[in-house]
């Protein structure tokens, strides 16, 4: 939840519709739409490629999905 709060936090820092983050990340709007939501038919990977491809510090990243895995 924590990715998904970060890149919904992100996007709206960045003012970028679905679509705009989809073309940049190379995944489609419904993908966008479902990660942003934290759907769990997400991979970890495509979240992790989309926070990285919207300028997500690779350190930031990994603290994340550290702290997201810690909490389950």
């Amino acid at each position: 939840m924590k990715l998904a709060a970060d890149l919904r936090a992100r996007l709206r820092r960045r003012k970028l519709t679905h679509g705009q983050a989809a073309a940049l990340i190379g995944s489609s709007q419904s993908h966008v739409a479902k990660m942003e939501s934290g759907d769990s038919s997400v991979s970890l990977d495509l979240l992790v490629r989309a926070l990285l491809a919207l300028g997500a510090s690779v350190r930031k990243t990994a603290e994340a999905v550290t702290t997201s895995r810690a909490d389950t």
